[in-house]
């Protein structure tokens, strides 16, 4: 209730992707071997897989494929463990590779910014300076000075 709450609050805003993200997902998608492992780990983190599974260790115990124990369901789903961790671990590198995707975007954009800034302080420091000679050059004592030659 709370989510859609703030989803109407916030469906006016456009929520546009990040360019440098869009770019990085399309280098990613060039390798095949990224494309399967997003893939699998799409898939195995979905609620498909939990029903799948269910079912399959439902049928596999009720059919009685093997008797308790069950040392070969055992050994299967230790070994899809290795696997799916094994997937877990590159989801997290794909994500930390966007985190630095992004965090070297924004280094470059302070940089950016910082140059930017310095520009802004020179201009302004060139403006204090002209507004100073034209206030000495236009002050009281300036003009009665100049006055009293003539």
């Amino acid at each position: 209730m709370e989510q859609s709450a703030l989803l109407k609050n916030v469906s006016h805003l456009s929520l546009e992707p990040n360019p440098v993200l869009i770019e990085h997902a399309k280098q990613r998608a060039e390798s095949m071997q990224n494309q399967i492992a997003d893939k699998i780990t799409a898939f195995s983190g979905s609620m498909w897989f939990v029903y799948i599974h269910i079912i399959w260790f439902a049928s596999w115990i009720s059919f009685g494929v093997e008797k308790y124990p069950y040392g070969l369901l055992t050994m299967i789903v230790s070994l899809e463990a290795i696997f799916l961790s094994t997937f877990v671990m590159i989801s997290q590198n794909r994500a930390d590779e966007k985190r630095q995707v992004i965090a070297d975007q924004q280094w470059q954009t302070v940089k950016e910014e910082d140059k930017q800034n310095e520009q802004l302080l020179e201009l302004s420091n060139q403006i204090l300076e002209l507004t100073r000679a034209i206030h000495k050059y236009t002050s009281p004592q300036a003009s009665t000075a100049s006055s009293g030659k003539a």
